[in-house]
């Protein structure tokens, strides 16, 4: 039985391949209807023009999209040079139209490379972040333009390739949670001496959470059940632990407990949150978190 208290009930995690011209919360709203829930959230929203890698939480499972969110991200783009628009990506108007000669290659990687690595960076005014209670994309729609201060992200890969057309170039991005392409893109274009904007972008992976994983949502209207992870699924990406039987007990009642009796010991350094996982590994009982010194506490009880 289910969390819920229903047989049936779902319960898990589901990876969607999100189409392009849908927005993170349409998906949400179709697979609410899709599984009979409404207990549905997502980990991290993408843009409506991107595609890709978007992992909801069905039922009690949206307990766990707390520690989805920071996972780092990868996305295929394509930057098209000479053209600006004011979202930054092909949705928006274009603002600004740069008499720009076709960049060389080796050109155009040098400046990735220098937009990789620690970097402080701008959120967009088209974009769903908060400055001062208010989201920026609202603000924009006005016709508003607000001071936003930088944001340190962190970007490991910007690996740029041509394409048939000269002014276009594809590149692959992995990144930390927070990064915005669209900026990149605006970035690798002034970088250039001109400006750049996005015209394509595809998630391909949330930590490790990938394409592999990810079901259209044609293949959830047609077998829900067969396109949701379990629980325990979180394991890929949490340090994780098998209660015994005699803790299993305790966990499933929201016990605090001494670190050794989840096996625990006395590492600093393993400093959690903890899936913990029943004696055969089959079913997730709760996610744990340190406590005072020595013990450890429920972030939550799953089941």
């Amino acid at each position: 039985m289910n969390a819920d208290g229903s047989p049936d009930a779902p319960l898990g995690l589901c990876v969607v391949d999100k189409p392009s011209g849908w927005t993170s919360h349409d998906v949400v709203g179709r697979c609410r209807r899709i599984f009979g829930t409404r207990k549905i959230g997502h980990s991290g929203t993408l843009d409506p023009m991107a595609t890709g890698v978007l992992v909801l939480g069905v039922g009690r499972a949206t307990r766990l999209l707390t520690f989805l969110g920071g996972l780092p991200k990868t996305y295929e783009a394509v930057i098209r040079m000479g053209v600006e628009t004011d979202s930054l990506d092909a949705d928006g108007e274009v603002t600004v139209t740069h008499r720009m000669d076709a960049p060389d290659l080796e050109a155009v990687r040098a400046a990735a490379r220098d937009l990789t690595g620690d970097l402080q960076q701008v959120p967009p005014m088209v974009s769903a972040k908060k400055v001062d209670g208010r989201r920026l994309h609202e603000l924009a729609r006005r016709g508003e333009v607000v001071e936003r201060a930088p944001v340190p992200v962190t970007v490991t890969r910007f690996d740029v390739e041509a394409t048939d057309d000269p002014m276009v170039v594809g590149a692959v991005v992995s990144c930390s949670a927070g990064t915005y392409v669209r900026v990149l893109a605006s970035d690798l274009g002034h970088a250039l001496g001109g400006g750049a904007h996005l015209v394509g972008l595809r998630r391909t992976a949330v930590g490790t959470f990938d394409l592999s994983d990810a079901a259209t949502l044609e293949q959830l209207e047609a077998d829900p059940s067969a396109h949701l992870l379990a629980p325990t699924a979180i394991e890929r990406v949490m340090s994780c632990v098998v209660a015994d039987p005699a803790v299993a007990g305790e966990v499933l009642h929201g016990r605090v407990l001494e670190r050794d009796r989840l096996g625990l010991g006395d590492d600093g350094d393993d400093t959690g949150p903890w899936a913990v996982l029943d004696p055969d590994r089959s079913r997730l009982l709760a996610v744990y978190a340190p406590h005072r010194e020595g013990t450890v506490k429920p972030a939550f009880v799953l089941s």
